[in-house]
């Protein structure tokens, strides 16, 4: 019989590591404590918030927040603006996957940033910081909306594109995590942020919060 790696998996005391080695191979055998995991990204989405641009007054995200998200997303589908999604990393894959939702799901119209040539191009001729902001330059019309996801509020490249929404007369909404003074957090016409600075964490609420969005809007035009 091999002997195992038992690691079990807790999100709060991180690994623990019990190792039988009598041949030198190894079997990896995982067990997680999920309720711990659930339960705290549970406690943090009813401990996230959203602000308005330049306002300290804060309100929970699942009581006035979400109805007002919802507000703007079907005032940008009835006005027929174009939404556009950015995010560098693990938000970038939520950036894309909601361009695709709210485009099919929601009947929106969404706009992809996310081509490798111009992202290349621009990156290579501007600098990384402005990959997506020189393309809003071009796009971005006045009430359209930009969506920008950040978990740390502070990647240069989303607070040039927010910057570049806000000259434009564009609508904004930011979501973010970390430390709440990031910069990005009070710069949006709704902010969301979770308290916590976990990637995984802040990652998993901002696309569980978007998906909601979509659903919501799918569900209203299906009815």
């Amino acid at each position: 019989m091999r002997p195992r790696l038992v690691i079990p998996l807790s999100y709060y005391i991180g690994f623990r590591k019990h190792l039988t080695n009598d041949n030198g191979n190894y079997n990896i055998v995982f067990m997680m404590n999920h309720r711990d995991y659930i339960d705290k990204l549970y406690k943090l989405l009813d401990m996230s918030v959203v602000s308005h641009s330049n306002d300290v007054v804060t309100e929970k995200l699942y009581e006035a927040g979400m109805s007002e998200l919802v507000d703007l997303f079907m005032d940008c589908k009835r006005r027929g603006s174009t939404v556009f999604f950015v995010g560098n990393g693990g938000s970038a894959a939520i950036a894309s996957h909601m361009t695709a939702d709210f485009m099919k799901n929601g009947g929106m119209n969404t706009y992809s940033l996310y081509d490798n040539a111009v992202t290349t191009c621009l990156g290579n001729d501007y600098g990384y910081e402005y990959v997506f902001s020189k393309s809003l330059e071009f796009l971005l019309r006045e009430n359209d909306m930009l969506v920008a996801i950040s978990s740390s509020g502070n990647s240069k490249n989303i607070v040039n594109a927010v910057n570049v929404a806000l000259s434009r007369h564009a609508r904004v909404i930011t979501f973010t995590g970390f430390k709440d003074d990031n910069t990005v957090r009070s710069l949006g016409d709704i902010n969301v942020w979770v308290p916590c600075e976990s990637y995984g964490i802040v990652e998993s609420i901002h696309n569980l919060v978007l998906q909601q969005i979509v659903d919501v809007i799918h569900d209203d035009q299906h009815h």
